[in-house]
């Protein structure tokens, strides 16, 4: 995938969020704190931030690779009013339900919201990290994820075949061709990029979802000309 459609989707993510305390997770979640709202939305990174900023600019800033985000590789920048504090807080502030969303990866999402986003049956597992944490304290849950694996199968299933980070969890569903919400039980396309036909998305996505009274095309190209890419 091309750095301009992962800008997009941080974009559309960031579109979703209009104030509160916010946790981004690792690849693109990451992006989406340079499209948010000045002065609305308060970032939590869960190795000890509250206030992070958007990602420093290093012909214009010095890196202070001190401050890095949850992943520990990419640098980040701190708010004036940040503050930092040991793991076992920002895990009682995940846990404990002070997260107004968070913004995530995943696997796998199944039509009634179970999200997968730790383990590859057959493939080594590191660990799933805070994202337990974070689906199940999060008040919202919005996946920002490419549509298909990079094998080509789908990952919008009527149930994950991967191991569950959490059950019905999942509120909103970004991906470069769709976004998808969960309303009261029923998985809705509110979204689409007008390159690709109903029946094109159809394909790609065997979960059993409805069309949204509010469904709308987009032109991702426009769209994403307005998105800066860097």
């Amino acid at each position: 995938m091309n750095e301009s459609i992962k800008r997009y989707m941080a974009w559309r993510c960031a579109q979703e969020l209009t104030s509160g305390v916010v946790n981004l997770g690792i690849g693109i979640p990451t992006l989406v704190a340079d499209y948010l709202p000045k002065g609305l939305v308060t970032l939590h990174s869960e190795n000890g931030v509250l206030g992070v900023g958007p990602e420093p600019d290093p012909s214009q800033t010095e890196v202070d690779w001190d401050l890095v985000n949850s992943s520990g590789v990419k640098p980040i920048t701190a708010l004036d009013h940040a503050s930092y504090f040991d793991s076992s807080l920002s895990f009682c502030i995940m846990r404990g339900g002070h997260l107004d969303a968070t913004v995530i990866g995943a696997l796998q999402v199944s039509e009634d919201g179970d999200i997968a986003s730790w383990a590859v049956p057959g493939k080594d597992v590191l660990g799933v990290g805070g994202a337990m944490d974070l689906v199940v304290g999060a008040k919202r849950v919005i996946v920002a994820m490419t549509h298909l694996s990079p094998k080509g199968e789908p990952k919008i299933l009527p149930k994950c075949t991967y191991p569950l980070t959490a059950k019905n969890r999942v509120d909103t569903i970004v991906t470069e061709y769709a976004v998808f919400k969960i309303r009261e039980g029923i998985l809705y396309l509110v979204e689409l990029v007008d390159e690709l036909s109903f029946e094109q998305l159809k394909e790609m996505t065997p979960a059993s979802y409805e069309i949204a009274d509010d469904f709308k095309w987009i032109k991702r190209r426009e769209v994403s000309e307005e998105v800066p890419v860097s």
